[in-house]
């Protein structure tokens, strides 16, 4: 009988970190929150709750940077909790508020609404799936591909929420504008346009007063009119990619015809 002791097997960890997770969770929170409250026809309410979880999801990958408990857990389930908060709420929102008029036209059936909703949420999902096989390429892009699920539910969501408390509009009065607005940003999330990540942006590094200024202003801004203000900056940044992606196609040099 051989002296050599069998190595044992590693387990399944026992336990996981509590202070990522917990804004993960927060995340989830925030989505289940809003599509509670969408199908009880609050909709400021449901389009705060994707705010939260737009924070917390901001916060958690943060966190777990800062104090070294990233996990392959955490990454799975943070993708999970994004699809709810980000993929289902911001279709069931929109779908209950506005896009669920379009069963009056019999289009498919009468089913057009809930297709374009459908649609939206199945494109988060590739989307999500899209950036959890590139964040796993060692030197990859430091640019997002594709609008984030995050800037998409703030622009689908922020358009619903402004539509309520500012504009003060009934969801069928909007829904030549909704019905494309939802899918126009769910076909940018599954597109190959590049968006800026703002992954270089030193928060601890000094900046120049005009930028700092700026921000305060902006920040200003949003505290004044938080509907309005969060949808243009979202809807700024939508259309930002397809804007840089056009400039540098009409910047891009022209090859020269090589001398004869």
């Amino acid at each position: 009988m051989s002296d050599t002791a069998t190595p044992r097997r590693k387990g399944p960890t026992k336990g996981i970190y509590l202070l990522p997770n917990l804004f993960t969770t927060g995340t989830l929170f925030g989505g289940f929150y809003a599509i509670v409250m969408a199908m009880g026809g609050r909709f400021d309410h449901a389009c705060v709750g994707i705010l939260v979880a737009m924070i917390a999801d901001g916060l958690d990958g943060r966190i777990a940077r800062l104090t070294n408990t990233s996990t392959d857990f955490g990454k799975e389930y943070d993708s999970l909790c994004d699809m709810v908060a980000f993929g289902i709420a911001p279709a069931i929102v929109v779908y209950a508020y506005s896009l669920s008029g379009l069963a009056e036209y019999r289009w498919l059936g009468g089913k057009l609404g809930w297709v374009i909703a459908f649609t939206y949420a199945a494109c988060a999902a590739l989307r999500l799936a899209r950036f959890n096989v590139l964040a796993n390429i060692a030197g990859g892009s430091k640019d997002f591909f594709g609008l984030p699920s995050p800037a998409a539910a703030a622009l689908v969501t922020f358009f619903v929420w402004s539509a309520v408390d500012v504009w003060g509009v009934a969801g069928h009065e909007v829904l030549l504008v909704a019905a494309p607005l939802t899918l126009l940003t769910a076909l940018s999330m599954v597109s190959s346009i590049r968006y800026n990540s703002f992954k270089k942006l030193n928060l601890a590094g000094r900046m120049k007063f005009l930028p700092f200024a700026a921000v305060v202003g902006l920040l200003a801004l949003v505290a004044i009119n938080p509907p309005q203000v969060l949808f243009l900056v979202f809807l700024g940044y939508a259309l930002s990619g397809p804007v840089s992606t056009l400039w540098r196609r009409l910047r891009k040099p022209t090859a020269q015809s090589p001398s004869t």
